[in-house]
């Protein structure tokens, strides 16, 4: 699922309307909520994913679907109404594009880092705090963590900042080295 968030051009020109539209309007933190909270339900929903990339819904019934939706989670009119154009315009399959292309403008906008930690098991409060810190001296800044747990990595860390992925999982490891063993 989280492999869907990746810049498309159709979600970058996208992304860039509504983060022009709610920079001007000044509704540039409610939207990025919005939008956080549209992130975590596509990877969780998968209604969601299909009322947005299903090609045998019609469109006006994916403007429906997402409209209501943004008002049972009281999203703000910019996001429900931005929403309701995507999946009128055909484009609700986009949805991931947008988000990460608004991501990538915000951060690039205010200043702040990204970071999404993903562990096999759930971090404690001091690990994370630890890898915070290890962050913003690598970065020069301080990062906005996200922590997701993933037990097929089997152990170690897969830290992603912007389009980097530092991979020191134990999966990762153990496929290398089979790799190696089968070129010996």
């Amino acid at each position: 699922m989280a492999d869907d968030f990746r810049t498309t051009e159709v979600g970058g020109r996208y992304a860039q309307a509504l983060f022009d539209l709610a920079l001007e309007t000044g509704r540039l933190e409610p939207v990025r909520a919005d939008l956080k909270s549209l992130k975590a339900a596509w990877i969780e929903s998968a209604d969601l994913r299909r009322l947005a990339t299903s090609p045998v819904m019609a469109s006006e019934d994916q403007v429906r679907g997402l409209v209501a939706i943004a008002t049972k989670a009281k999203f703000d009119v910019t996001t429900t109404n931005f929403l309701g154009l995507l999946a009128q315009n055909g484009r609700a399959s986009d949805l991931p594009g947008v988000i990460t292309g608004f991501e990538h403008l915000y951060s690039t906008h205010t200043g702040v880092v990204a970071a999404e930690i993903v562990s096999a098991v759930p971090l404690s409060a001091a690990q994370a705090k630890n890898i915070q810190s290890t962050l913003s001296n690598a970065l020069g800044k301080t990062p906005e963590m996200t922590a997701r747990v993933d037990p097929s990595i089997l152990g170690g860390l897969k830290v992603k900042v912007g389009s980097k992925l530092f991979d020191a999982s134990l999966k990762t490891k153990l496929d290398q080295m089979k790799f190696a063993l089968k070129r010996a």
